[in-house]
């Protein structure tokens, strides 16, 4: 028999099919960047008061301005120390009985009457000064007593990234990569559009809600294709990369809501592209992976050899005898994940650096919207952080291991979020700095997190342990425009504290974790709970390979046989090294 990944060294581990897959596949990343932090434009929040039909009627006639209007007819109320003019409330007065006159614009009526007249709520919705945008806020109201409404839109974006990630999940394991693939595009346009022509806020959370349903389902479609057509080696390279072009479509991002300024048609932008994947069904392969865990051995040999063809190599006749190299006898247990004490460990640390990332992350991008500087320039800078964020991890984590940057990350976010919320804002550029240091930080961390996770779990679990955990990632989008938006409205800085306590904690309880680097992934519960059992073993079989290695070199009597092919390529195979160690570590020592 021969195993798919033995197969894959004659195709060609990353040649020009698996190059021109990867492209396509990177593309996808870019409007999903869109969709997982467009809040920042599409629910952006202007300066706001109330609207007054009597105070509109007298601007009209009058020809003030909207800002000398608010400074006449609005009062102030003390935030923070400060007066500023109130958001949610207006004098309760009749105009045209105050004496405010054109010639003299609300100078007897300030200093008779506005200490003594009476204060209400907005009774007539609200003015706002648009700054050249059009956002859902704007549209449908949802500003103070409704405020609380626009977290529900990331909210509800998260929600449908929960249960499409698990549903997309099993879609991919019962139909194959890419018909769900095209399945979550298909609904990502549909949904898409109706999002953008919703006709009021509950709808278009319901649809908001189907949206990061399939959204996310297709990226983990896509991400999981890749990875399973790819050689080992280069898997952590895919990964990186295609976060990289994740912070791509942050950038892009920025420049197309510069130019759209209507929420509805920045989000039919960001949807066309979900229809042009599409094509993908002509210009990507089923993953072969999957084929032959269904047991469709016809079918994975001829895309294989497709592949082989592209990348203009040969196959040799071992893909006759083509078989699943991934097949699990053990199935697993979500009780696994917390029956010893060493998994139980790993389970709940991780799953707090899950929910931190999502939190600290999304919430840092969310606050970009309430700070009331250029948003545009505040986003465009917090979009490039991310780029040495990537290159610091393929620096580190070979040569430190991952524990060490994994730990300072978080803990560089969390000291960086509670500077920054000390730091006065007359120190603009100061408190910009540091507050990149804590995005890059953060950005590291939820990068590391991903196959952190996968090398504290044995094979056996290992997909079952990544879904548990990521699902707090989720929960963490659910829970971060709550905490950001409530308690920015308490103190504009409060959610930085939060955000800094959190990073904290969770880079301490990284240092509780084994450092992963140079050992073989785990394959049984033995390997957690007893890793330096694991070890010992994986460097005993790696002496005696290189013994057996060494002896099977031709003597001097040999090398006019060793020229034959045949011979030559008995002599090299790699079932004949170690012909007696059938073991799964040794599957782990080839990942490395």
């Amino acid at each position: 028999m021969t195993t798919f990944n033995e197969i894959l060294e004659e195709a060609g581990n990353f040649g020009r099919c698996q190059k021109r897959v990867f492209a396509l596949l990177c593309l996808v990343s870019l409007p999903f960047a869109a969709v997982f932090v467009g809040i920042v434009f599409q629910g952006f929040t202007p300066e706001h008061w109330c609207r007054d039909s009597g105070v509109s009627e007298m601007r009209q006639s009058c020809g003030w301005n909207l800002m000398d209007t608010r400074e006449i007819t609005i009062p102030l109320v003390n935030t923070s120390g400060v007066l500023v003019h109130s958001r949610c409330e207006q004098y309760d007065l009749d105009w045209n009985a105050t004496g405010l006159t054109c010639d003299h614009p609300g100078i007897h009526f300030a200093d008779t009457q506005q200490s003594k007249a009476p204060v209400t709520s907005c009774k007539e919705g609200w003015e706002y000064d648009y700054e050249g945008r059009r956002s859902f806020v704007t549209e449908f109201d949802l500003v103070c007593d409704h405020a609380w409404v626009v977290d529900m839109f990331q909210a509800t974006l998260n929600v449908g990234f929960l249960v499409g990630s698990i549903t997309f999940g099993y879609l991919a394991d019962r139909f194959g990569r890419k018909v769900s693939f095209l399945v979550s595009n298909l609904l990502n346009g549909v949904s898409g559009i109706l999002v953008a022509v919703a006709p009021n806020y509950t709808s278009m959370l319901v649809f908001r809600t189907v949206f990061g349903f399939a959204v996310k389902g297709g990226w983990m479609s896509g991400y999981v294709l890749i990875n399973e057509i790819v050689g080992v080696k280069y898997r952590r390279m895919v990964g990186v990369v295609l976060q990289m072009f994740f912070s791509v479509g942050i950038l892009i991002l920025t420049l197309i809501a510069y130019i759209i300024t209507d929420w509805r048609w920045l989000q039919v932008t960001f949807t066309v592209p979900y229809f042009l994947f599409l094509t993908y069904f002509w210009l990507i392969p089923e993953s072969p992976r999957w084929l032959l865990s269904q047991n469709n051995t016809t079918k994975a040999r001829k895309i294989t050899e497709a592949i082989a063809k592209e990348n203009k190599r040969t196959l040799s006749n071992n893909i006759e005898t083509l078989r699943d190299d991934n097949a699990e006898t053990s199935s697993a247990s979500f009780l696994d994940l917390f029956r010893t004490p060493n998994m139980r460990k790993h389970t709940f640390i991780l799953m707090f650096n899950w929910f931190t990332s999502a939190v600290v992350y999304q919430g840092l991008i969310m606050r970009l919207g309430i700070l009331g500087g250029n948003v545009y320039i505040d986003f465009l800078i917090s979009g490039l952080v991310e780029f040495p964020a990537a290159f610091l991890i393929l620096l580190t984590i070979d040569r430190i291991g991952r524990r060490l940057p994994f730990a300072t990350a978080n803990i560089v976010a969390g000291a960086s979020c509670i500077i920054t919320a000390m730091i006065p804002e007359s120190m603009f550029w100061f408190k910009t700095a540091v507050a990149c240091i804590g995005r890059l930080g953060i950005t590291m961390t939820f990068e590391m997190v991903v196959f952190v996770n996968t090398e504290l779990y044995p094979t056996f679990v290992r997909n079952l342990g990544v879904s548990v955990c990521s699902t707090l990632c989720d929960i963490g989008g659910i829970v971060a425009p709550f905490l950001l938006y409530r308690l920015a409205a308490i103190w504009l800085e409060l959610p930085l504290i939060i955000f800094g306590v959190l990073a904290f904690v969770a880079g301490a309880l990284v240092l509780l974790l084994p450092e992963t680097r140079g050992v073989p992934l785990p394959e049984t519960i033995d390997d957690i709970e007893f890793p330096e059992k694991c070890k010992d073993n994986a460097l005993r079989i790696m002496e005696l390979k290189r013994k057996q290695a060494v002896n099977l070199l031709p003597t001097n009597s040999d090398v006019t046989t060793n020229k034959d092919p045949e011979m030559k390529s008995r002599l090299i195979r790699p079932g004949n090294i170690l012909p007696v160690f059938n073991c799964p570590i040794l599957v782990s020592l080839c990942k490395l």
